[in-house]
């Protein structure tokens, strides 16, 4: 390693070290605190024997398991909260696990996601599949759908599929294999979610996690899997570390994406940045600067850098604003569908001005309002 990629991973280790790492915290009574949050978790980690949970190991066989995570009342929304190192876990303040059940089977798996989408009228089977990024432990990944699932009022079944990252920050090499190594098990969790019952399955990923969903999409269009592409009806990609070009080719080998396919980034995204360095590349999709580089293709690029925050690796999910932002997406949608350069929309604490036919940026009203007055 160069002494250039050696100052990058010192300066990403800094970026993310100040953070305690998550980890899972079992306290059943803290269900009649939080609001309690059903996880059904696919996963190709090994099972720690230390831990009895999933660990950073790679496993050639998919694992399946269900979760019951309790969010806690006391906090910001868009935060996530660990019980400090050694301190006593407090419900009403931290992220706990009330319920874990690690299933034998893939059969039991089915069997028990079946009942969970059946148990919804029909016409809201729906399927929401999480897929974490870099530098994650099995407990931060599953927290952070918890957290976006109770944040966003997700409708249907939330999934979370968790692949073997390191949890290192200087893993980012291990990290990118193993992402590609477990694009097989994400397009089996796709398969088994249809199979169970699920009538539109949404796809929502961060950071490498977006390079693995597009990995699965290209290979369930090679595989000409048609009802599962049929079921496929929403992708969203936050801070997508993924070369556009690459991007391009994945996209255009799946055919007609799947619709809305919503991409959020900034060009003040630190850690992208750090990324596009590390791998040579002048930036990646997620702090495109010139849009115009995706503009042939059917997606939109939600512009969050006026609402980046420390690293702004996760705006989507940090920022209150944006949070009430996705609770109206469909008005987004509605008002944004067709290409309507230079309209000014507003939501929530949130003025959205449409760049180009693919470009939407986002601003805070406070900021608007500010600059208007001068």
């Amino acid at each position: 390693m160069t002494a250039h990629r050696i100052a990058l991973g010192i300066a990403l280790t800094l970026l993310v070290a100040c953070s305690p790492r998550g980890a899972i915290t079992l306290d059943p009574a803290a269900a009649e605190v939080g609001a309690v949050e059903e996880i059904f978790v696919a996963t190709t980690r090994q099972i720690d024997p230390e831990t009895g949970t999933f660990g950073r190991q790679r496993s050639e066989t998919e694992h399946f398991a269900r979760f019951e995570i309790s969010v806690p009342p006391e906090r910001k929304l868009g935060s996530i909260t660990f019980p400090r190192r050694g301190g006593k876990p407090d419900p009403a303040k931290d992220f706990l696990t009330t319920e874990q059940l690690i299933h034998p089977n893939a059969a039991t798996f089915q069997k028990d996601l079946s009942t969970a989408l059946s148990s919804l009228p029909r016409g809201k089977r729906d399927a929401v599949i999480y897929v974490h990024g870099f530098n994650n432990t099995f407990a931060e990944g599953l927290y952070r759908i918890a957290q976006l699932s109770h944040d966003l009022n997700m409708p249907g079944v939330t999934l979370h599929y968790s692949w073997p990252s390191a949890g290192n920050p200087l893993g980012y090499v291990a990290d990118r294999d193993s992402s590609m190594f477990a694009r097989d098990g994400l397009e089996e969790l796709m398969d088994r979610a249809a199979d169970a019952g699920a009538e539109r399955i949404v796809l929502v990923a961060h950071s490498m996690g977006s390079a693995l969903t597009m990995e699965a999409l290209r290979q369930v269009a090679i595989r000409n899997n048609k009802d599962l592409m049929r079921r496929i009806s929403g992708v969203i990609l936050i801070s997508p570390d993924i070369d556009v070009d690459l991007f391009r080719t994945q996209a255009r080998a799946y055919g007609t994406l799947p619709q809305p396919f919503l991409i959020f980034g900034s060009d003040r995204d630190t850690l992208l940045n750090i990324s596009a360095k590390l791998t040579g590349a002048p930036e990646r999709l997620g702090n495109l600067r010139d849009i115009s580089r995706v503009a042939d293709l059917k997606v939109t690029f939600l512009d969050t850098v006026a609402f980046s925050e420390g690293a702004g690796h996760f705006n989507l999910g940090d920022s209150p604003a944006l949070i009430q932002l996705m609770n109206r997406i469909g008005d987004v949608d509605a008002a944004f569908g067709s290409d309507q350069r230079g309209k000014v929309g507003l939501l929530p604490g949130v003025v959205l001005t449409v760049q180009s036919a693919t470009q939407i940026v986002l601003r805070p009203v406070g900021a608007v309002a500010e600059e208007l007055a001068n």
